[in-house]
């Protein structure tokens, strides 16, 4: 039995081709027939002189997401089937997959007041971050984690998750998942799990938070590293404090912030001191009044959400003044800036954990050829 092979191969004139023949054509077409292609007619799409990611710079403002979310919670129903009520942001320069990089995924989720969302797993490693609003529980492995402005909530692939919301608001956050990385890799799993949430407690802190929230201090029991961490929750009071008093050391002549006026900070993984999350890392940077940062490029992927502020975004040849709960996303190797005239609070996650495990990881300021 034969099948047709997609394969097409059309000779070109051009540098390093050879000579357009009938033999040639001939070759060419053998090469079709058993699903060849030739290094020589592809190389300068394989092996570009630097990265030319697919994926395109782009905004999207939540003063458009939020009122859209709001109207699926008027229309969409959260049960067992569609599983959550999220969009997903869909990268124009991705064919219309519901991707915002090559390997990162980030949607809105939404949930109506005293909603449940049903229990799952999968592979994929997840996050949430929450712009604003309080009232929802995420339970992951049956501890319920409150979600609050500010908070990072990571939780690793594989674990039994769902949410209930016990207010009587709704509440929207982000959703960071790295499913476009492992759609691709073709090793996705996923298994429904109980209708409902496993636990309907709203506890203040739960337990992973009484047993790992301790800064600098790590329970004898739990000696072994973990590849993503155990903390559920990293508090938005925490970071709030460590950026506040990075720039408070800048201002008295200490060495703390990465530029002038960009305190930044990453969630880490307490047993290793490595990332969060094996294929994603977070961050959250602050631009002090009056702050430019450096023109950089890095390779791989990230997407930034505004927490509080105002401030202005270069993203290759685009430029947009930003507010809070925008979201934008920075190709790999495309050079970005952030500046604010009354100061800048960004959340921002990307695929950097592969990138560099797989020695792959480069950035360069702008003007700087090292």
């Amino acid at each position: 039995m034969t099948t047709s092979s997609p394969v097409r191969i059309n000779a070109t004139d051009g540098p390093g081709q050879p000579e357009r023949t009938p033999q040639l054509e001939s070759l060419y077409r053998g090469f079709e027939s058993e699903s060849l292609v030739p290094l020589w007619t592809e190389i300068g799409e394989l092996m570009p002189a630097e990265p030319a990611s697919k994926a395109v710079p782009h905004l999207w403002r939540w003063s458009a997401l939020l009122p859209m979310a709001e109207q699926a919670g008027g229309l969409v129903p959260v049960g067992r089937g569609g599983e959550r009520r999220a969009i997903a942001l869909a990268n124009p320069g991705l064919g219309g997959r519901p991707f915002v990089t090559p390997t990162l995924w980030a949607a809105i989720q939404y949930l109506n007041p005293c909603e449940d969302a049903p229990v799952h797993r999968h592979t994929q490693h997840a996050f949430r971050f929450v712009v604003e609003g309080e009232g929802v529980w995420t339970v992951v492995n049956g501890d319920p984690v409150a979600m609050r402005r500010g908070d990072f909530l990571p939780q690793a692939g594989w674990h039994w998750h769902g949410h209930h919301n016990r207010s009587d608001r709704p509440m929207a956050w982000i959703d960071g998942l790295d499913i476009p990385l492992q759609y691709f890799a073709d090793a996705t799993f996923f298994e429904y799990g109980p209708d409902g949430t496993e636990a309907v407690d709203t506890p203040k802190r739960s337990r992973a938070e009484r047993l790992w929230g301790h800064p600098g201090l790590r329970p004898l029991t739990h000696l072994a590293p973990t590849p993503a961490t155990p903390l559920l929750a990293y508090r938005w009071e925490y970071t709030d404090r460590a950026l506040t008093e990075q720039l408070a050391l800048e201002a008295e002549g200490c060495p703390a912030t990465i530029e002038p006026g960009h305190a930044a900070v990453r969630y880490t993984n307490p047993t290793t001191g490595q990332d969060v999350l094996p294929t994603i890392r977070a961050e959250f940077h602050r631009l002090a009044q009056g702050t430019v940062t450096a023109a950089r490029r890095e390779t791989g992927s990230s997407v930034f959400q505004v927490f509080d502020g105002v401030g202005e975004i270069g993203v290759g040849q685009h430029n947009w003044k930003v507010e809070r709960g925008d979201l934008f996303v920075v190709p790999s190797w495309v050079p970005f800036t952030l500046s604010s005239e009354v100061g800048l609070d960004l959340f921002r996650f990307s695929d950097a954990p592969v990138v560099e495990r797989l020695g792959l990881l480069r950035s360069r300021e702008e003007g700087n050829n090292a």
